[in-house]
């Protein structure tokens, strides 16, 4: 974690991001620092699931949990990882705003989800062809191909989302063209990925016994629509980061955390959450 931001392509960046919808760095992490992340994830779910709205169905045996940055010993390291930072100014500008932490964890019987984005396309993407918003993933289990990989439909970010059903899930007449540019990911414990949350993907079945958490990092360019940033940190927490992650942590600030209530999610019940 020494390179620096002119250490990457940033041309390659923007190509893929604009091309495909999704890049990855490989071993970006060490193996022993996504266990530690995959245990704090295992302790946030556990609690999650055991209080009312602490988690949010997005079909069966499949969950999504919005938390509290500073839950998350190795957070600085992700957010200040030179490839993030990288990726995040070639795309978003300097100006980025982090405004999302959570992390989805499919179990066995989850089932395919229909194709969808994960929200509707906004006007500066629809009309100007500019990316406004990036997710980061990164898995805390050697993925295989029972878990339910991740599959993305490349370059359909900028598809129109006109008869989308709530702007985000395309017709199932139009299934068969995201099947046929369907990429499946098997990403390994270190690695992480940086795509559009508008490239139509979806989560596929899951028959391993063995659950597949992914930590997901939500950013946004300046200026742009920020209504889904639920971002809370204590002062205390705030006041500890260098400046730099300061400038780009969206965060309300409080003097104590409380358990974060899931928004209501349209998503959860178009794929059929309980």
């Amino acid at each position: 974690m020494t390179q620096t931001h002119t250490e990457y392509d940033v041309q390659a960046i923007i190509d893929g991001l604009y091309g495909d919808g999704i890049i990855a760095l490989r071993g970006a992490f060490s193996r022993g620092w996504v266990e530690q992340l995959g245990a704090d994830i295992g302790l946030l779910f556990a609690e999650a699931i055991a209080r009312p709205d602490g988690a949010v169905g997005r079909g069966p045996n499949r969950y999504y949990v919005e938390i509290h940055p500073e839950r998350l010993r190795g957070f600085t390291d992700l957010a200040g990882h030179p490839w993030v930072q990288a990726v995040a100014s070639a795309v978003l500008g300097d100006g980025y705003q982090i405004v999302e932490v959570g992390f989805d964890v499919p179990l066995q019987g989850a089932m395919n989800q229909p194709w969808h984005r994960d929200f509707p396309s906004p006007e500066e993407t629809r009309n100007g062809h500019r990316l406004t918003s990036l997710a980061f993933n990164l898995t805390t289990v050697d993925v295989t191909p029972d878990m339910g990989p991740f599959e993305i439909a490349l370059g359909t970010q900028f598809d129109d989302n006109l008869d989308f059903e709530h702007g985000m899930f395309p017709p199932e007449s139009s299934w068969p063209r995201y099947e046929a540019r369907a990429q499946r990911k098997l990403p390994q414990m270190g690695d992480i990925s940086a795509r559009s949350a508008l490239t139509i993907h979806r989560g596929t079945k899951h028959d391993s016994p063995v659950p597949r958490p992914v930590l997901v990092l939500g950013l946004l360019a300046p200026g742009a629509d920020d209504s889904r940033n639920d971002l809370v940190c204590t002062r205390s927490y705030f006041t500890s980061l260098s400046p730099d992650l300061q400038s780009h942590l969206a965060a309300r600030l409080v003097d104590e955390l409380t358990p974060l209530k899931q928004k209501h999610s349209i998503e959860g019940l178009v794929m059929g959450a309980p």
